[in-house]
């Protein structure tokens, strides 16, 4: 009997505000392995997947790979709840931190960044994996931050407007790129 309705988190790290989902780090889950998915999951098993600040560390051409691989294994009304560091946010320090390769040691978590997102490149590289895109929180090419609503409910992303108290009051202190990706 295949399970359905599976939820899972990509590189949870030691978040885990999404309870009743299964939580993963990449030595178990690999989103290049597509070996790792197979030993774990039926392909179209998955009802959701969520990542967040896990694409930032692939180049582009690895994440669209790796969305292909997630495609392969979300059911048919399948999501990827994704999030990463937002390319556009207007505020010099936080890109320091987020930039390629990280602002300093080897063992700073930014210090395997490949790429930095905009909401284009980031919609661009889910559509080229065969996904269809819906923008949740981020920042254009004017330093305008938009939001759309979402629910908790549906994937906690805790580096958010919504959730992150660095983020809370009238200005935004780290933000990220969110996007709900759908199989289509």
């Amino acid at each position: 009997m295949i399970m359905r309705d599976i939820k899972v988190v990509i590189g949870a790290g030691s978040y885990m505000n999404n309870p009743g989902w299964i939580h993963t780090q990449e030595e178990e889950l690999d989103l290049l392995d597509e070996r790792t998915w197979e030993k774990r999951f039926d392909e179209g098993s998955l009802k959701a997947i969520l990542a967040e600040h896990v694409w930032e560390h692939l180049t582009y051409e690895e994440g669209v790979k790796a969305a292909k691989t997630c495609l392969r294994f979300l059911q048919p009304d399948g999501y990827i709840r994704c999030a990463v560091p937002d390319g556009y946010f207007p505020d010099e320090s936080y890109q320091n931190i987020v930039k390629v390769g990280g602002p300093g040691p080897k063992d700073h978590p930014a210090a395997s960044h490949k790429i930095v997102y905009t909401y284009r490149t980031f919609t661009e590289m889910f559509e080229a994996a065969g996904f269809k895109i819906k923008l949740l929180e981020y920042f254009d090419e004017d330093g305008t931050f938009h939001e759309e609503y979402w629910d908790g409910a549906d994937g906690v992303i805790f580096r958010s407007k919504k959730y992150d108290p660095r983020n809370q009051g009238r200005k935004l202190s780290f933000p990220s790129l969110i996007a709900d990706a759908y199989k289509i």
